[in-house]
């Protein structure tokens, strides 16, 4: 008998872990076919994921080129759990430093508070001009959890 997949998270633990966790790998799909996979900081909000990047980072070109996009949100403790986003991604310029800081400070303040998240976006808009938005809508969902993994969790416990 072969190892196929380790056991799926609960619908509950997958919203959990995209609302909670810190980073997500985003990949997209560079012009000559290649993957293009980066960390970025993320908002989980209303059943889609958020990035923000400046407006001409090669996440937002490839997006723009090519909407279909992938991102993994996982833990990198043992025994690993994680959540693959197969999904389309939009992109929403801002041109205006109030657009930018209302983009940016959304996804900010989940890693500072609100007042510093501000300053450093507004700090960040003087550095790299316009930014865009990443708004990435799920198409498919999958999860993993090696600690519900009888092969895995019983070398985890023992």
């Amino acid at each position: 008998m072969g190892y196929t997949q380790a056991p799926p998270l609960t619908s509950e633990e997958t919203e959990s872990l995209l609302r909670e966790a810190k980073i997500a790998r985003f990949c997209s799909f560079n012009e000559d076919g290649t993957i293009h996979a980066t960390p970025v900081w993320f908002k989980y909000e209303n059943g889609q994921i958020v990035v923000v990047t400046p407006a001409t980072s090669r996440k937002a070109r490839n997006v723009k080129r090519n909407r279909n996009v992938t991102v993994l949100v996982d833990v990198e403790t043992w025994p690993q759990r994680g959540v693959i986003v197969y999904g389309e991604a939009d992109l929403e310029y801002s041109t205006s430093y109030e657009e930018h800081m209302s983009a940016t400070v959304l996804v900010c303040e989940k890693y500072m508070p609100r007042d510093k998240a501000e300053s450093w976006c507004k700090d960040l808009f003087k550095i790299s001009g316009p930014w865009a938005k990443i708004i990435i809508k799920l198409k498919r969902v999958a999860s993993f959890d090696y600690a519900k993994d009888v092969t895995f969790g019983t070398v985890v416990k023992g």
